[in-house]
């Protein structure tokens, strides 16, 4: 195991160390809240991080097993691409912005914009989220275990959203979908590998009512 200590070692440093390993275990201490760490990993590395941690922690991530044992800034795992990042506490703002790819898990709380513009990303977050979550997205999927902030899923695509608890105001073009016992079985198959612990018949679902697809002057206000 190689391990760096961010009150001695630069973060630069670090994500050199990253970007040059194929493969082995990093670990990362005393972080101090400091920004992008572990950024841009492109091989299937495992990386503990053991701290908070400030923005884009495990940003465009691809094939790495990152995991933040404390709280998350502004975009952690934003454009991620595959792999897994998994946060043992909250998340800020904008979590798992525009993944393409591979699994976020967040034990606590997220904040407003999680999920925005998702293409692909499974993302599940055992707490709640904050206004704005999934604006945009348009593959992939939003697992909510708690309650949903106004304005879910607001011009969404084709991404599905799954909420266990309370729902504010839908967003744009948002609806609440039927949720058969297909879309049951896949939920509780990525609960299982996600290790959250939630019921999957307990969920309703989410996704676009597709009149926003092409422009029609009767919904011209909810552009």
């Amino acid at each position: 195991m190689t391990t760096f200590d961010l009150n001695t070692d630069s973060v630069r440093a670090l994500n050199q160390s990253l970007h040059d390993a194929s493969s082995g275990h990093t670990s990362v201490t005393n972080t101090g809240g400091q920004h992008c760490i572990a950024c841009g990993i492109d091989a299937a590395l495992e990386v503990s991080i053991d701290g908070h941690v400030g923005y884009y922690c495990a940003g465009m991530n691809k094939e790495a097993q990152v995991t933040i044992t404390g709280n998350a800034g502004p975009g952690v795992a934003e454009n991620i691409m595959s792999g897994t990042v998994r946060v043992k506490g909250n998340a800020s703002q904008y979590a798992g912005a525009s993944g393409h790819g591979g699994t976020l898990i967040i034990e606590g709380d997220a904040s407003s914009r999680c999920g925005i513009s998702m293409k692909g990303v499974d993302i599940v977050v055992a707490g709640s989220v904050g206004h704005m979550s999934a604006f945009m997205a348009q593959k992939g999927r939003l697992v909510i275990c708690g309650d949903a902030g106004d304005f879910l899923g607001d011009s969404i695509y084709e991404a599905c959203i799954y909420v266990r608890g309370t729902v504010g105001e839908l967003g744009a073009d948002c609806i609440e979908k039927e949720m058969t016992d297909q879309h049951v079985q896949k939920l509780t198959q990525l609960l299982a590998a996600t290790g959250v612990d939630a019921a999957a018949d307990e969920f309703r679902r989410y996704g676009s009512a597709r009149k926003l697809y092409h422009f029609n002057i009767d919904h011209a206000d909810d552009y």
